[in-house]
């Protein structure tokens, strides 16, 4: 009997507080919708908090407490794990009220929504530009804000995804053996990231495309491209003499060299001067 008896308080408080919030939200009255909707926020229900915002966002803009209810209704989005409309609603925000005392949460929230939405690197990177781009202006706003060590670790992380995501890309033709591709999107990668992890592993690749390019090609353009492979073997091993790759750069080095009847002494000379 007494389990019977709670359970039915329980119920009826529910009906209650529900009845309660639907009178609310029926309401034309402003004021109390703005006060209830942070009572709503403070306890956690960013579901009702972030409906009453939105209720009482035409009544209020052009007043003093429009900033307030704009900020608050994205920070429910954010709060919602809805950072796509969330990161929507600081942009607009810190667009539109740049003198608020929360426009620098708001500016920082736009970069830190792109940065939760960043997928993985194997994805577009759309989401993850916008983010080292909002991350950046957010520094140049406020270059002594207490989010600045945050900042630049999101910005280094964004940074290190896009760099995979660039080698990913650039190796995925040479696995689909497309080697003429693969040289130049491995060019590309070096050229846009020259200090990227992946350093080593791109500049062998680029010597192996060329090598199997020149395999591959028909007899009037395999001189040329066993040349080129020589060239790049040459790059690679003066930036990375102990590479991992050493043993098979140097196979190709000496089958393209066969090729053009190079001299074996340039090989030994090189192994020398190593």
């Amino acid at each position: 009997m007494k389990k019977y008896n709670l359970l039915l308080i329980v119920c009826v408080a529910l009906f209650l507080s529900c009845g309660g919030y639907e009178r609310l939200l029926k309401s034309t009255d402003s004021n109390l919708k703005y006060k209830k909707a942070f009572e709503y926020y403070n306890k956690g229900d960013y579901a009702k908090a972030g409906t009453l915002f939105e209720q009482i966002a035409s009544f209020f803009r052009g007043t003093t407490k429009a900033d307030s209810v704009y900020f608050y209704q994205a920070m429910t989005y954010f709060k919602q794990n809805d950072f796509i409309l969330a990161g929507h609603a600081f942009k607009t925000f810190s667009d539109t009220y740049g003198n608020s005392p929360f426009a620098e949460d708001a500016t920082f929230y736009v970069g830190y929504c792109y940065y939760l939405t960043s997928p993985r690197p194997e994805l577009d990177q759309a989401d993850t530009y916008q983010a080292i781009q909002s991350l950046r202006l957010f520094l140049i706003r406020y270059p002594n804000s207490d989010r600045k060590e945050q900042c630049e670790k999101m910005i280094a992380e964004m940074r290190d995804k896009l760099v995979e995501k660039s080698f990913i890309s650039a190796r995925l033709y040479f696995d689909l053996e497309d080697y003429k591709a693969s040289i130049v999107a491995l060019n590309n990668s070096l050229s846009e990231y020259p200090e990227s992890k992946y350093r080593e592993d791109i500049m062998f690749l680029i010597v192996k495309s060329n090598y199997m390019l020149a395999v591959n090609s028909i007899p009037g353009k395999q001189k040329e491209r066993f040349q080129s492979t020589v060239d790049e073997y040459y790059s690679f091993i003066t930036e990375f003499p102990e590479s991992k790759y050493r043993k098979d750069a140097d196979k190709i080095f000496e089958s393209s060299s066969g090729y053009l009847g190079t001299d074996e002494t340039t090989f030994n000379e090189i192994n020398t001067e190593q």
